[in-house]
């Protein structure tokens, strides 16, 4: 699925990659996100009607892919809510991320790249986290987060382009006791896949 497509997970990271070798190298292979979910439900048929497994898409861009795929397998969806951790000087960049459970991952070669000290850091992940509580309260609604104990956990967002805000969901969700993690995404790039399925 794009460069690399689905990463299953077990245990600490993720242990095999599934891609379609025909979409390697291609671009506008999918119409819109519902149709990537279409095509990602296709590659994950064995999990239809499973009631252990939990599909939690990260907003905003992982969010249609993730209805069009739970939709297809009969299972349920939730939200993860992951925010890349913005470059001051330079908020479409990330250097990191945070999730809804405090967990933070930073990209410390480009953070030294960068040159960023500790209080640019800590401000700039103080701003995320506030961004996060405002999305849980928004996108939760009061409601608590499924219980992810011995669940089959699938993870899906729009894409990988550096890796860091799905390795932080990655990392989040296995806080939480699953029986396993896949991640699925239509594209990446080969050195996000690296970072999530090293």
């Amino acid at each position: 699925m794009g460069e690399r497509g689905l990463v299953e997970a077990n245990g600490d990271m993720a242990t095999n990659v599934v891609e379609e070798p025909a979409y390697r190298g291609k671009t506008r292979i999918y119409r819109d996100r519902l149709h990537a979910g279409l095509l990602l439900a296709k590659r994950l048929e064995g999990y239809v009607g499973d009631t252990d497994v939990c599909l939690l898409a990260i907003p905003a861009g992982g969010v249609p892919i993730g209805y069009a795929t739970a939709k297809e397998l009969h299972t349920s969806l939730d939200i993860i809510v992951v925010r890349k951790i913005q470059i001051p000087w330079n908020p479409e960049a990330g250097f990191g991320a945070v999730t809804w459970n405090g967990e933070t991952i930073l990209n410390k070669p480009l953070v030294r790249q960068l040159g960023l000290n500790e209080a640019l850091i800590d401000e700039a992940v103080s701003k995320t986290r506030e961004i996060i509580e405002e999305r849980v309260r928004r996108f939760r609604g009061g409601r608590p987060p499924p219980d992810l104990r011995e669940k089959t956990i699938i993870l899906v967002d729009d894409g990988l382009a550096s890796g860091f805000t799905m390795l932080a969901a990655a990392k989040s969700v296995k806080k939480e006791n699953p029986r396993a993690t896949i991640v699925a995404v239509p594209t990446a790039s080969l050195s996000a896949v690296e970072l999530v399925a090293p």
